[in-house]
Order: structure tokens, then C-alpha cells, then sequence
């Protein structure tokens, strides 16, 4: 990469905030802890949801994910396919696969939740199969500026065998699916620059900023809030989410 393209593209996040991604465990504490308080989430229609874990991570990172949703009385699926080693042939197909069975076998459309790289993963799918998909929630994922404002590219290009960067391929993956789409994302990730994150604003698209790691963002208590909150609308009656009374002050101003 040339100084030029390196001024143009926001970089990776520094060693501070590398240092603070400790705190992810905290995160994950802080959500157990609040057990007894889950039920003051929205409550949802119990349609399906698929969740997708980040890079390397498998279906027990996102398990009090999952646990949170089932308990608000949605159908949760894991994706059951080991270790995300990134984007391998047959990936996407039986990813869609999936989809289709699951979209079957409830009868109704399902929602799409992607951690990191899990983000990107369910973008690209809601792209393939918009019919299928009831909205998409996407948790440090990403899907703008460089692939290289990442701390995790390195670890990428080690577990695929291939280089990234080209933009034939990052590119298209600015383009949001045509479904409600929303983006979480922190100002302190310390693995993903957040502008990396960053929807544009245009309809069905959002973006909610919390103060979280990388790493315990899926299982960070505001987060979860976000996505019931999310899952919860009525489908076909999508609306953005709304910093109002004490939102105002656990969420950012993702505009500023």
C-alpha cells in the first residue's frame, strides 16, 4: 500500500485501544450479571434468526447471544460450522442453504446477525437472498473504508492463504442489502477502525454507536438492548432507532 492510499483510508486501531479489548470480558460478566433484567427487553414475533460469529471465533461466542434472544422468544439458530475461517468455496451456498431451510420450516422470513466478519458475511447473503431475509444487524463489522484498518487482516490472510485489499473485491461490500440494515459499532474497537463501520446515511440503513470492545461487543448489555430492540418491529414496519430519554444517554450520537 503507498502513502497515498494510506492517508485516504482510516488505520487500524493503536495499542491503547488494543490494550482496552480486556475489558471484553467485564462485557460478558456485566450481561450475566443482568439476567434478571433481560425481561425488561422488547419481546419478540418468535420468528427465526441466524447468527454468525467473527473471525476464528465459533457458535460459543455468540451463545449468550443466543441465549439473550431465545429468552425474549425468538427462534435462534447457530450457524453450526465450526471456526469462521473466513471466505471459502461452498461457504455462501450452503450458508444459503440454510437460510432457505430454516425460512421453510418457520414460515416466515428470517433476521440475519453478523459479528465482525459474521457482519459481512450476512450483508452479502440478505444481497443474494433479499426475499428471505427480514432485516440484517451487523455487530464492528467492517464493511467500509480498508480491509487493512483492521488489527485482524494479518490473521485473515493467514487462515485463507490469501491477500486482501483488492478492490474488486472490498468494494461491493459498501453497498448495503436492500433490507433494514443495521450497524453497531464502538469509537474504542480496538480491532476494527469504527469508521470501518459506518453505514452512509440513506433509508432502511442505521448505525448505533456504544462505548465497547471488539471482542465483547456481542455480548455487551447495551448491544443486546439494540438488537431485541431491532427484532422486535413489526415486519414491513421498520422505523430507525430512537436516542429518546435514557437512550440518550447510554447511546452515542452515531451522527456527530
Amino acid at each position: 500500500m503507498d502513502r497515498m492510499t494510506r492517508r485516504r483510508h482510516p488505520r487500524a486501531p493503536g495499542p491503547v485501544l488494543q490494550l482496552l479489548e480486556t475489558r471484553a470480558w467485564l462485557e460478558a460478566g456485566a450481561s450475566l450479571a443482568l439476567l434478571p433484567v433481560w425481561r425488561l427487553a422488547p419481546r419478540g414475533d418468535g420468528h427465526p434468526v441466524l447468527i454468525l460469529p467473527g473471525l476464528a471465533a465459533g457458535d460459543e461466542s455468540t451463545a449468550i447471544m443466543r441465549q439473550f434472544l431465545r429468552s425474549r422468544g425468538y427462534a435462534v439458530s447457530r450457524w453450526g460450522r465450526g471456526r469462521n475461517l473466513g471466505f471459502r468455496a461452498g461457504l455462501l451456498p450452503a450458508l444459503r442453504d440454510q437460510i432457505a431451510q430454516l425460512v421453510a420450516e418457520h414460515g416466515r422470513k428470517l433476521s440475519l446477525i453478523g459479528w465482525s466478519l459474521g457482519g459481512i458475511f450476512a450483508r452479502e447473503l440478505a444481497k443474494q437472498v433479499p426475499d428471505q431475509v427480514r432485516l440484517v444487524i451487523t455487530m464492528a463489522s467492517p464493511f467500509t473504508g480498508h480491509p487493512r484498518a483492521t488489527n485482524a487482516f494479518r490473521l485473515y490472510e493467514w487462515m485463507t492463504g490469501r491477500r486482501i485489499g483488492a478492490t474488486e473485491i472490498h468494494e461491493p461490500l459498501r453497498e448495503p442489502p436492500p433490507v433494514p440494515t443495521t450497524s453497531i459499532w464502538s469509537r474504542t474497537d480496538g480491532v476494527v477502525s469504527w469508521r470501518c463501520s459506518v453505514e452512509r446515511e440513506r433509508p432502511l440503513v442505521e448505525n448505533i454507536e456504544i462505548n465497547a470492545s471488539h471482542l465483547g461487543i456481542g455480548a455487551h448489555p447495551l448491544a443486546l438492548y439494540a438488537v431485541a430492540d431491532r427484532l422486535a418491529q413489526p415486519e414491513g414496519q421498520w422505523q430507525s432507532f430512537r436516542r429518546e430519554g435514557w437512550r440518550a444517554l447510554a447511546y452515542g450520537d452515531a451522527r456527530r
